[in-house]
């Protein structure tokens, strides 16, 4: 009884640090009254700060990536015992979140910066509703299996965990990555684009690019044919893609799991 209430209790605080650091997280990018926001004069040498950086996103990009993979899971689960395995990995994904935070260093300059009141305002709206899709998109395809907190519910509740079917609801009919589709607004979207926030539009892109072909490997794996079908017929980003013709073959990848 203990055991599963300490479990329960280490996912809801994990799932806390996680909410708090999202919140945070748009605050940091958009700059709205931290101490350390994303944008800001430079403050110093700048091949010191690119390097800085570089790391820290490099830092976060290794952690979420490499927990994520079922080679590592077999592993690390026999340290970690399954249930809190997800809530782990949230916990360390906040962690190098705050890290990044803490110790972002500012470029300075600007590559474009929009005046026009009335861009100004399509720019912040795309950029609430980037982050607005993302946490959606969290809630379609399970919020709480995705953070951890059912694994930890189900554990508490002497329940068997069941994996989630796979469905396409709301985006996920137009794109197969909707969830994505909101990072890139939520990082894009800004009426003033200094150096450092292209560093970090740009890395976080190339991330999710690399990212999405080691998610769609783990998703075959995990649904088989029917992620196959739908990969066919749902473009991965853009709504407007040409799809695939309903015969096209596409080479199933090989097995690994995906990360968030």
């Amino acid at each position: 009884m203990l055991k599963r209430a300490s479990f329960l209790t280490y996912g809801v605080v994990s799932y806390l640090v996680f909410f708090g650091t999202f919140l945070y997280a748009i605050a940091f990018v958009g700059g709205f009254g931290v101490p350390n926001p994303l944008d800001g004069p430079a403050a110093g040498p700048t091949a010191a700060a690119v390097a800085i950086d570089a790391a820290l996103l490099g830092l976060f990009a290794v952690q979420h990536s490499v927990m994520a993979r079922r080679w590592f899971k077999e592993r690390w689960t026999r340290l970690v015992p399954w249930p809190i395995e997800r809530s782990t990995y949230v916990l360390f994904s906040s962690f190098a979140l705050i890290v990044m935070f803490r110790y972002w260093r500012p470029l300075g300059g600007s590559v474009w910066s929009v005046e026009d009141a009335t861009g100004r305002l399509v720019l912040w709206s795309l950029f609430a509703f980037g982050w607005g899709l993302v946490l959606v998109c969290t809630f379609l395809i399970n919020h709480f299996d995705l953070f951890g907190l059912r694994q930890v519910w189900l554990y508490a509740t002497q329940r068997p965990y069941t994996r989630l079917r796979f469905a396409t609801p709301g985006p996920y009919r137009l794109v197969r990555h909707p969830l994505y589709v909101g990072w890139f607004l939520a990082f894009w979207a800004t009426p003033t684009m200094t150096l450092s926030h292209l560093l970090f539009a740009v890395a976080t892109a190339a991330y999710i690019l690399v990212a999405i072909q080691f998610e769609e490997r783990d998703l075959v794996h995990e649904h088989g044919r029917a992620y196959d079908e739908y990969r066919r017929r749902v473009p991965m980003l853009w709504p407007f893609a040409r799809r695939s013709a309903p015969g096209s073959r596409l080479a199933q990848p090989p097995a690994s799991e995906g990360s968030y």
